[in-house]
């Protein structure tokens, strides 16, 4: 099954009504063997969503080392547009993730080296991060990765600076991006900074993409992040938080829970789970306000009290702390404006 990749065509569905462009920016992918297919396909649904809405605003075009088809891990074949030698400069150049990157191919790296330092903009999807780093293009900057290969790049490359935690990092012209679907993420957020928000939302309800997530969002959620506790009774625990985030979750309270004594009870949770009581009843709140204002209308003081921080100061101060916006300005970001 063969796939020719780069091509504003591959958005099937007729779209909204087009709108001008001022500039058209050339988007370059660069395309290896094993690579994750979803790491290319959809930041390029995501341009070209943007090129139908706005014709002449991207140009995408995809290149692996000798021009040649390559094969994803999934066994699509992708059949790139050219080489990488023969490609023209690009406004923004795009490194996907993938075993493929893993031990990336040295002539990718070398042309990484010499030719990525001219692109306006440099992004990578998932552990694309890796090939650049080898490249020397990282040094000094903050940039994340999927979360399983955040400490494998940090002690491969100590001059990067990793952050695990959120989807996407922006530091100057580079761009990183956690794994797989948060690639999508990102190419919205560039879409809005090219052509402006509304412009990223209407390409975000035509690809089905409730909305962007904002690049601070965590790449896990609360019980993703912790390990689940080995004995019954802490595993419990773990569960009535997540069901009662309004609940009274003080250590002593859990610890009854548990029938075990306050300091037996916290010794316990963290060695099982990998961390503290607070913290796992602060990554529950925190989620499940996020996931109120996401998907609900709900005020921002029942909001507050339904997470269990009894005031919308508290959820504030919250959410600035872990996500650096305070509620009101998540829920801009991350609650999907209403279809016409």
């Amino acid at each position: 099954m063969a796939e020719k990749v780069g091509n504003p065509s591959l958005l099937p569905c007729a779209g909204p009504p087009r709108i001008e462009a001022m500039t058209q920016r050339t988007v370059l992918v660069t395309v290896f063997d094993d690579l994750q297919s979803l790491d290319v396909t959809g930041p390029v649904e995501v341009f070209a969503g943007a090129e139908r809405l706005s014709p002449g605003s991207y140009r995408v075009r995809t290149a692996s080392v000798d021009g040649g088809p390559v094969r994803t891990s999934s066994g699509l074949t992708l059949v790139p547009d050219g080489s990488l030698a023969d490609a023209e400069d690009p406004h923004t150049l795009l490194v996907p993730g993938g075993e493929g990157t893993l031990d990336p191919d040295p002539r990718l790296v070398e042309w990484l080296r010499g030719r990525a330092p001219r692109a306006r903009r440099l992004v990578s999807v998932c552990t694309g991060a890796i090939p650049l780093a080898r490249a020397g293009l990282l040094d000094g900057r903050r940039v994340t990765t999927h979360w399983a290969y955040c400490d494998t790049l940090a002690r491969d490359h100590p001059a990067v600076r990793v952050d695990p935690d959120p989807i996407f990092v922006r530091d100057g012209h580079v761009a990183t991006s956690a794994g797989v679907t948060a690639g999508i993420d990102l190419a919205l957020a560039l879409v809005e900074e090219d052509l402006g928000r509304q412009a990223a939302l209407t390409v975000a309800r035509h690809l089905v993409v409730f909305l962007r997530r904002p690049g601070n969002q965590a790449q896990f959620s609360a019980q993703l992040a912790a390990q689940t506790a080995c004995r019954e009774p802490l595993r419990e625990v773990q569960q009535w938080i997540t069901e009662h985030p309004d609940g009274d979750l003080g250590v002593e309270a859990l610890a009854a829970r548990a029938a075990l004594s306050p300091r037996h009870f916290a010794r316990a949770f963290q060695a099982e789970t990998g961390t503290t009581p607070g913290r796992y009843v602060d990554r529950v709140r925190l989620e499940h306000a996020r996931r109120l204002l996401e998907d609900t209308a709900d005020g921002i003081e029942e909001i507050a009290r339904a997470s269990g921080y009894g005031t919308p100061e508290a959820m504030r101060r919250a959410f600035v702390r872990s996500l650096g916006t305070p509620p009101t300005e998540y829920r801009r970001r991350f609650h999907p404006a209403p279809a016409h």
